[in-house]
This record gives structure tokens, sequence and C-alpha cells, in this order.
């Protein structure tokens, strides 16, 4: 794996649980992944996105997603320059189970990036999306596309045993379809010049080199097989093969389609055959793919295959481009694009006089109402009526207006720039109060805006600010949100005070600190900042030193409070750990410590809970509303929580948290003085 990111360990996920001995590095496995940092992966299932060879301006597809360890890999590779909070490029992450959609959300939210997207429709028909470019609009090409198919999996045999039981050759040639379906069309939304990785967890040529032979057929020399020999070259790896025979759940064999029988014709198709003619053959390079043996280095079976095209598909010899003077293109319906380089002109009928009429009118509503859309800069989920949805309903994105009211306070509180993209704000409300303010570049603002009509959106954009009711008093509403900080912090000119290592371990230690336990100089810099005895939202930094070599050498960003005597630090429980292991801290211990004084505290809290007779409603109010979101959202498991487009749940669970502390009767006058909106760790 390239510059060593990558980690293997012989210990098996039993052991790694149970052994006393390895559970200080099991925590910080699972700490180190929640907040992002880490990815748990099979090791074969690395190699499609490294072989993509993404920079930071590539637009890339990966069409079936899910649970998104792939899409993770994708987006650390666009964000390669951490000194450019936007990236030109984007991911759009897609998969045809909504539930597993949500998965890929969470999986995704951890990286924090604003330039994802994950999207719900069925890979083999996934829409054409378009976009603005000068003026007008085009179609949507995409620079690199991840083609991990669903498979049988039998390349799984030595981690899943259910394989050797259900394993039959029918899994296969059922599979065939789909697989050339999906293939087929990622090739047709490639750009020219783009390269798609296909793979499988296979080892079947018929869900393998079957495919990528009948895709390189039909495409008559528009797309080749890349000679990806030289790369990742610690890997060992098997050439493709290009013989193989076809056989039957009963065992029957064929060598070639002629001898199928009618009957079986259904269940045997003329695709899923090697190709004979050998100069076809040869010029196919079908040896390019790559076979990877679970007995060479000890991993996974895999298969994977990269294309690349050179021209538009035979059938789209014309890459249609769709003006603002044309009919959009919708499903199946071709448009007659107005200029070709490439291939013979396209022969349509001409309409009536009547068809003209109606198109004329179509068109005048259509574009009415993609106006309107865009006055109002809402993204809601496609009408009902155009495609079948399941699934949750999505709130729609709503982008802040240039001349919105809300962004006055939070520019001239924060000082930002000039240059801030506030047209990149959305909100996912149209009514009411805005409680989060979510930012995404300027290019998938692009593709929001262009195609809300075509494309079921589950979820997109970093949240930058949640609204905070005590700051509405002191000139702004919202705090920033330790999610977005780092897309923020080039932004930010004000409310900035810069703190020495030290000081960081008190904040992230612990919970309310008080200001006198701060260095003098920390203390300074705050009470200079203090207007009478008013609370502040505050970016807290820490830069490398020179002098001091030894101390952390990178810089820290946090979100901070200000209270009256006290300061705080609103960063997630695992990023915390996070940021005391660079530093040095022992945090296993003080994991321990934290976890034996909460389980006191909770044991006296239940105890006096338990003799007023108010705690028991809370916690089951609390309780139910957990219970409903996983059978809602389908998870199997509490630790494993899935972060929901909307912000309802979270709210809900914010305001269960909030009467649990007024039952309870034991808040203090500084904790009264921090932001009660803020989630638990």
């Amino acid at each position: 794996y390239p510059e060593e990111l990558a980690w293997h360990t012989n210990l098996s996920r039993k052991i790694l649980r149970k052994s006393p001995q390895l559970e200080k590095f099991h925590q910080f496995l699972v700490s180190e992944t929640e907040c992002g940092n880490i990815s748990r992966q099979e090791a074969v299932s690395m190699i499609p996105p490294l072989l993509l060879d993404v920079n930071p301006h590539h637009k890339i597809l990966d069409m079936c997603a899910a649970p998104g360890s792939k899409t993770a890999q994708l987006i650390e590779m666009l964000h390669a320059d951490m000194n450019v909070p936007f990236p030109k490029g984007f991911v759009i992450a897609n998969d045809v189970d909504n539930k597993r959609c949500y998965l890929l959300v969470h999986q995704a939210k951890r990286l924090n990036s604003p330039c994802i997207m994950v999207v719900n429709h069925d890979a083999s028909s996934i829409p054409n999306l378009q976009i603005d470019v000068d003026g007008r609009k085009e179609v949507l090409f995409y620079d690199r596309i991840l083609c991990d198919v669903p498979c049988s999996g039998d390349g799984t045999m030595r981690k899943n045993i259910d394989v050797w039981k259900k394993w039959t050759t029918q899994n296969s040639l059922q599979l065939h379809g789909l697989q050339l379906r999906i293939a087929t069309r990622g090739v047709e939304q490639l750009a020219e010049g783009g390269r798609m990785v296909y793979s499988t967890c296979s080892l079947n040529p018929i869900e393998n080199e079957a495919v990528i032979a009948s895709l390189l057929e039909k495409s008559e020399g528009a797309l080749e097989l890349a000679d990806v020999s030289s790369e990742l070259p610690g890997l060992k790896r098997m050439p493709g093969i290009t013989k193989w025979k076809v056989m039957l759940k009963d065992g029957q064999w064929f060598e070639e389609w002629k001898d199928v029988p009618s009957n079986r014709q259904t269940q045997i198709r003329p695709t899923m055959f090697p190709v004979k003619e050998e100069e076809k053959l040869k010029a196919m390079n079908l040896e390019r793919c790559l076979r990877i043996l679970p007995h060479h280095q000890n991993t996974g079976g895999f298969f994977v295959a990269v294309l690349i095209k050179k021209s538009p598909m035979p059938w789209n010899k014309r890459q249609p481009k769709v003006h603002q003077k044309l009919p959009q293109r919708t499903g199946d319906t071709e448009v007659t694009a107005t200029n070709s380089d490439n291939g013979p002109e396209c022969i349509t009928e001409e309409p009536t006089l009547a068809e003209n009429e109606e198109s004329k009118k179509t068109q005048e509503l259509q574009n009415s109402d993609t106006e309107q859309s865009k006055k109002e800069a809402v993204c809601g989920p496609p009408p009902s009526k155009k495609m079948k949805l399941f699934g949750f309903k999505e709130d729609p994105f709503v982008f802040l207006p240039e001349d919105d009211p809300l962004f006055l306070p939070i520019q001239k509180f924060y000082a930002l720039d000039p240059s801030f993209p506030k047209m990149n704000l959305l909100t996912r409300t149209q009514e009411g109060k805005k409680r989060q303010l979510y930012m995404v570049s300027k290019e998938l603002r692009n593709v929001l805006l262009n195609n809300s009509e075509k494309m079921k959106v589950i979820n997109t954009g970093i949240k930058v600010w949640s609204r905070n009711s005590d700051g509405e008093q002191f000139g702004c509403a919202f705090r920033l949100a330790q999610e977005g900080i780092y897309t923020l912090y080039p932004f930010i000119h004000a409310r900035i005070i810069n703190v020495c290592i030290e000081d960081v371990k008190i904040l992230l230690t612990q919970e309310n600190p008080f200001l006198s336990k701060f260095s003098s100089e920390t203390q300074k810099k705050v009470k200079d900042m203090v207007l009478g005895h008013f609370r502040m939202m505050i970016v807290l930094t820490l830069h490398q030193v020179p002098e001091k070599p030894d101390d952390l050498q990178c810089p820290i960003v946090l979100c901070g409070w200000q209270g009256k005597t006290s300061l705080r630090a609103f960063v997630p429980k695992n990023e915390r750990l996070h940021y005391l292991r660079m530093m040095g801290v022992e945090v296993f211990k003080a994991k321990r410590k934290e976890e034996e004084s909460e389980s006191k505290t909770d044991e006296e809290v239940q105890h006096k809970l338990a003799q007023t007779g108010e705690g028991m409603d809370v916690e089951d109010k609390e309780h139910d509303l957990v219970t409903k979101m996983e059978a809602e959202i389908g998870e199997e498991s509490s630790n494993s929580p899935v972060e929901s487009s909307a912000m309802e749940v979270e709210n809900k669970i914010e305001d269960l948290d909030q009467s649990s502390k007024d039952a309870n009767s034991h808040v203090s006058q500084e904790s009264k003085d921090t932001d009660t909106s803020n989630v638990k760790d």
C-alpha cells in the first residue's frame, strides 16, 4: 500500500476482543475507527481504489458503494492536499439498497468531507446527471468510476464459512446479466480518457473475464484493458484467463453457445462463453486482468480489471449535450446534439407541427419549474410519479439565498473572509428555524441544483454550524461544529485563541475546567476577548513550535465555549482520545478512570431518581427512541449508530438529555453556562 498507510495483523477478531493483553490495542482500534483515522478493511478490497489513480480534481462515481470502505479510500485521495479545503473533484456514492445507504453515510461522515454525496439508485439504470457549464447544461461524465459489482463471493471462502455450504454454479449464472448491465452503464457515463475499475470478490470467470470480454466486444474498440502490471509492485497476482467452460447446477458442461439446448438458453446466455476467434481474443488482452488467489499472500480471492475509454460507445457515438433550447433527456429519450466530431450523423424523424407545439409547451413548463426551483435553491426528493422509490422520505436540500439575513450575524461574529463561499451553505428544512448549517463544494452544489428531479439524494455536506439559543442575545445564534472546523478554519479571522500544549491537555481531559487552571497567557487572551460576562463561541488552536521539537508537530483546531469562569472544548470523545494519544498522554488509564467515574455517577443518579420516581420515565423514553431508530434504519446493533440525514432524532435525544438533567436537579451554575444543545459524547 502506498506510503505504508496500511497495516496487517494476524490476530483473529475473537482474540482481539477477549484477550486482556490486547485490551489497550483493541480500544485504540475502536476509537480511531470511530473518528475516521483508521478504516478496518479486507486487504484485497483496498486494491480497486488504488488502481483508479485518483487525483483531487477528478469527478468520481462509486456505483455499488455500500458499506463504504472503498468510498472512504476515494475521499482520502481527493483530500491528498490537506491545505485545500474544497478540492475541485467529488465522489458520488450510490447503492441500490436504501438501508445500506445509511451505513454508507455513517462511514463517509467519519471523514468530514464537503465533497461526498450519497444517492440511492439501481446502478444498472443510474440516471444521466446534468451540470451547468458557462450558462448551459451539459451531461456529467465521470473521470473515474469504481464498479465493484454484486457477486457470488466465492473468493471469500477463507473468512466466510457459508460459501462452502451454499455455493452452486447457479449463483454466477444468475448474476452475470446484472453485472454486465452495471458495467455497461458505467462505461456509458465515463468520460473519454477516463478510467473504470471493474472488480468482484469472486474467482468464477462467468462473473469476471466473461463480463469484460462481452463489454470489450460490444464497445468495438472504444474500450481497452489497461496494463497495470507495473502498479502495486508488491502485489502477487495471476493474469486473466482466456478459456473456460460453463456448467449448470446439475453438472452439465458446455464449451460453446451452440451446444446449449433451447430449454437451457434462458439460464445460459451467449455472453458467458469465451471468444473463439483468435485475433479478436488476442486484441482484448484479457491477460491484463488481475486475479488475486487466497493462498499466494494469505488474503481473500479477488478479480480486478482496469478499463480505459478511448472514444464514445458505438451506441452513443455523439456525446449527448443538453442545451437550454433543447428538451431535457429523460430515461431512454434521445436528445439531438448540435455539434459532433465523432461518428456518423444521427438520423431522426422530423416531428409534426402538433408534436412541435406540444414539445414547446412541455419545455416551457419544464423551464418555469426549473427556474422557480433555482430561485428558491431547493433540491427536494424526486416526484413519486416519475420513479418508484423505496425507503425513508428525505428532507429537501435548501441552499441559503445570497441575501439571507441568517448569514450576516455569522459573518460578522466570526469575521469570515470575503472569499468564503456562502452560496455553498445549505439546510435540511424549508420552514421554521434552521437548526443546522451544512456546506458542500461548489461542484456538488452545481450537481444538486441541476438534478433534484431525477436523483434521490440520501445525504451530502458537512455540518459547520449548529444553532445555540443562548447565542442569540450575544449577536450570533450559531456555534461552530467540530466536524466542519478544518473546512471553516481558513476563512475565520476572529474569536481565535492560540494555546499551549499543556492547556490543550487540560481542555481534553477535563469536562469544564475553570480558567484558573490554564496558563496565565491563555487566561489573559480569554479575558481580553470577554465582553461583560457573555459566553462566546471560540476556536482554540495549537501550532507547532520549532524551538520544542519534542512537542506535537502538527496543528490542532478545536471548537470551544467560553463561560463566565470556565473554558470548554466541544470535541467528541473518540476525537479527544486521538489528540491525547498524539500528545503522549496515557489514554487507556484515563479511559478506565473515566468509565469508573461514570459508572459511579450513574449509580448515584439512578439511586436518587429511583427515590423520586422520575428517572425511569426519562430513561424509558430515551430507550424507546433509540430502539425505534434502530428498527427504522435496520441496524443490528446500537453500537454502530447510523447518522440520519435529518437531524430530528438528534434533536429529540438532546431534549431527553435536557429533561433528564432537569429531573435530577443537580445542574451546577457552571454547567448552566455551557451549551445545553450539545449532544452527549
